[in-house]
């Protein structure tokens, strides 16, 4: 499965249209009036399904993953020199980065990739291409991409 992400040009705060490889919409997200980036996440008929919040008394971004109400783990920036490093606390994955902080792959526990994603240059405002082997996974590794790109945006503040 494949997902665009691409940020609203014009919102007071972050807003954002997923959309599936034939353009329909998968997701909407927007963000709301909170400390710190609070994003949250609708299916295509406008039903809520996640919640991406930051927890903003932390030394670097920080982030807590809900699907509905239920907490799912968090993502976090960790201190780093060269390249962007994040630290998954959710079912066994982890988090790599190229030194550009551009692109992300999460595996599994057993090493299988679990998402994929690249920004795309040269667009006014954030785009993402997100793969995902297993459509099970879509609303989280949507999740992860939100959470990172929330993250670089508030290291260049």
């Amino acid at each position: 499965m494949r997902l665009l992400f691409k940020q609203r040009m014009f919102s007071w705060f972050d807003s954002y249209d997923i959309y599936r490889e034939d353009g329909s919409t998968a997701y909407t997200v927007q963000g709301r009036l909170a400390w710190g980036h609070r994003l949250e996440i609708s299916d295509a008929a406008g039903a809520p399904v996640g919640l991406v919040k930051q927890e903003v008394l932390a030394f670097l971004p920080r982030f807590a993953l809900y699907a509905g109400d239920q907490y799912l783990g968090q993502i976090k920036k960790e201190l780093s020199f060269f390249k962007p490093v994040y630290t998954l606390d959710c079912n066994g994955w982890t988090v790599e980065g190229d030194w550009l902080g551009w692109d992300y792959s999460v595996t599994d526990s057993l090493g299988q990739e679990v998402m994929r994603a690249s920004k795309e240059l040269l667009h006014w405002t954030d785009v993402y291409t997100i793969d995902v082997p297993d459509p099970r996974n879509a609303l989280m590794a949507l999740m992860i991409v939100l959470a990172i790109d929330a993250a670089n945006c508030s290291g260049n503040d």
